[in-house]
């Protein structure tokens, strides 16, 4: 029998009025590397474990649909879920339906969920650091009826501080952008740096607006145990961080 699923729920002041969580690699059938919870077909995981994967998750969840999932690509893409449609590339999807369950797959990168204040209007974001650095915050943002100040954010589980080391090129490419970004960023030698991907997510989300940040305290890397981390592992599976507005 497999162990439990875990999940971690998202710690903002929406709980209870909205539905967020982030899957752990506890409760699935897949064997290592992918053990066990993993949600990807794209990780060579058996077909038929995922499948049955998902399913024990739609069920330990009593999702009230399917969720959405996107064909992720590190992309700036964000689709509105009645446009969703099997295999659609985005790495965002908006919605302002009830029991319309948004999905974003992750193994370090960041997922970040935002819903406004009357709970009317989610989202999840696949926040990789190109994505991050090319707005693919601030292009969720704008599909929002409500204004930015309306709108919460939380940061799910992403690789730490003291474990994602980039070279110049990152660090360029946030500078260009908006020169604050340098303070995420502690130099290692001359050409390699440690990113706080959490605190360049705020500094975006902030920027456009958004002041209601929550989350941000996990590292995908460190915690071996909980979390699938590909910057660890390299072949690995991905966990899920859903949200949806539950219908009254």
């Amino acid at each position: 029998m497999p162990e439990p699923i875990s999940c971690i729920q998202a710690n903002w002041p929406l709980a209870g009025s909205v539905s967020a969580i982030t899957s752990t690699r506890k409760g699935g059938l897949s064997h290592s590397p992918y053990d066990s919870l993993n949600i990807a077909f794209h990780v060579d995981d058996e077909t038929e474990l995922v499948q049955q994967n998902r399913q024990r998750l739609i069920t330990h969840l009593s999702l009230p649909t399917p969720p959405l999932w996107l064909n992720q690509t590190h992309s700036t893409i964000v689709i509105d879920a009645k446009d969703w449609q099997d295999g659609i590339e985005a790495d965002a999807i908006y919605t302002n339906q009830v029991d319309q369950v948004c999905a974003v797959m992750t193994a370090d990168c960041l997922p970040v969920l935002l819903c406004n204040r009357s709970c009317t209007e989610v989202a999840a974001i696949h926040a990789g650091w190109r994505g991050l650095a090319d707005g693919i915050i601030e292009k969720t943002v704008r599909c929002f009826t409500d204004p930015p100040e309306e709108i919460f954010a939380w940061l799910g589980p992403a690789i730490g501080p003291e474990k994602f080391e980039v070279g110049l090129d990152v660090f360029d490419h946030f500078y260009a952008h908006d020169h604050q970004a340098s303070s995420a960023f502690t130099s290692t030698d001359d050409k390699h740096f440690l990113a706080d991907i959490y605190a360049l997510a705020k500094q975006r989300l902030i920027t456009v607006g958004i002041q209601q940040i929550s989350g941000g305290q996990y590292c995908t890397v460190s915690d071996r145990e909980r979390f699938f981390s590909f910057r660890r592992d390299g072949e690995t599976g991905r966990m899920v961080s859903l949200i949806w507005i539950p219908s009254k």
